[in-house]
C-alpha cells in the first residue's frame, strides 16, 4: 500500500514538472505566426494619411473580421527605424505597436510582453506615415504568446479563459513554449499565436500543429504570475506537500481539491497540526 502510495506521488511530481513528456491533449492547435505590426485608432489614422482615411484590405486573417492592410508605417525609435510595417485592420480605440524582442534593440526601446489591448505604463514611438507623424507616449508591446478559442474548443481541451499552459512543436528544433495564454471567445478561431522570433527559434511556420504540454498555473494563486490583467481560473492541486500548505497559510490564499489530490504524510500531519482545514476547499481533509 504504501508502496503505490509512493508510486502515485512520483507520477504528480512529475506531472506537474512536465517531465514525463506526455501530452496533455493530442488534438493539434495550428500555429499562426505575426510578425511585427500595428493597429492604429482612428484618430491616429487621420493624421498619418489624411483626415477620413480608409485603410484597404490587402489580406484577410485567420480571425474573423481581423485582416492584414495595404498600408504600412514608419517605426522611429532613438536609436533607429524600421520601414514598411504592416498596419492590421480594423481601426481601434488606441493605437498598439507590437514588436519582436530582436526589434527593440534595434529601435531602442523597451516592450514589455503583454496581453494585447494592455498597453499602460509601457513605452512610446513614433510612426511616421505618408501625411503626418504621430508620437506615441505609450502603446508599444511585445505580444503574450496566446491561444485563440470558442467556448467549446475550450471545453474540448479542458481549459479556461485566461489559463496559463505550455504548448509543445514538432520538428528538428521542436520546444515546449510555456506561459500561452488561453484567451477564449465565441467569436474567435482556434489558432496558436506566436511571433517570427518564436516561430524562427522552433524552425516552425504558419500551419504547424501545436499541442497542449500541461497546464501552467495550477498551484496557489501568484505562485505563477504572468505580464497579464486577466484573472485566471485555477484547477484542483494533484499534490499537496507540507511545503504547499506552509505557503498557503502564509499568502493567506486557499487551496483547491478534489477526490484525486494526493497528500504526502508530512502534509496530512502539517494541516491537522496547524489546524488548516479552512484553506482546503471542494473536497474533505483526507483521513
Amino acid at each position: 500500500m504504501e508502496a503505490e502510495f509512493v508510486s502515485k506521488i512520483v507520477k504528480a511530481v512529475l506531472s506537474k514538472l512536465n517531465t514525463n513528456l506526455q501530452l496533455y491533449s493530442e488534438k493539434p492547435i495550428p500555429i499562426g505566426v505575426s510578425n511585427r505590426h500595428v493597429h492604429l485608432s482612428k484618430a491616429d489614422l487621420d493624421v498619418l494619411f489624411g483626415q477620413g482615411y480608409e485603410l484597404k484590405r490587402r489580406k484577410e486573417l485567420s480571425q474573423p473580421g481581423q485582416y492584414a492592410c495595404a498600408e504600412t508605417v514608419i517605426l522611429a525609435g532613438p536609436k533607429g527605424c524600421i520601414e514598411q510595417v504592416r498596419i492590421l485592420g480594423p481601426v481601434r480605440s488606441q493605437t498598439q505597436v507590437e514588436v519582436l524582442r530582436s526589434d527593440v534593440f534595434r529601435l531602442g526601446v523597451k516592450a514589455p510582453v503583454r496581453e494585447s489591448g494592455s498597453l499602460k505604463d509601457s513605452e512610446g514611438i513614433t510612426l511616421i506615415g505618408p501625411n503626418g507623424i504621430v508620437r506615441l507616449t505609450e502603446g508599444v508591446i511585445t505580444a503574450q504568446r496566446h491561444i485563440h478559442m470558442t467556448p467549446e474548443d475550450a471545453a474540448c481541451f479542458g481549459v479556461a479563459d485566461g489559463q496559463l499552459v505550455a504548448l509543445k512543436v514538432g520538428g528538428a528544433r521542436g520546444l515546449v513554449f510555456h506561459h500561452v495564454l488561453i484567451r477564449v471567445n465565441s467569436n474567435f478561431s482556434l489558432e496558436c499565436h506566436l511571433d517570427s522570433d518564436e516561430a524562427n527559434a522552433a524552425e516552425i511556420n504558419t500551419g504547424a500543429p501545436g499541442y497542449l504540454f500541461g497546464i501552467l498555473n495550477e498551484g496557489i494563486p501568484g505562485a505563477d504570475a504572468q505580464p497579464t490583467d486577466r484573472v485566471r481560473a485555477e484547477l484542483p492541486l494533484k499534490l499537496i506537500t507540507e511545503e504547499t500548505v506552509r505557503e498557503a497559510l502564509k499568502k493567506g490564499v486557499k487551496l483547491r481539491v478534489c477526490k484525486d489530490t494526493l497528500y504526502t504524510p508530512l502534509a496530512r500531519d502539517a494541516i491537522k497540526e496547524w489546524k488548516a482545514e479552512t484553506i482546503l476547499t471542494t473536497a474533505s481533509i483526507p483521513d
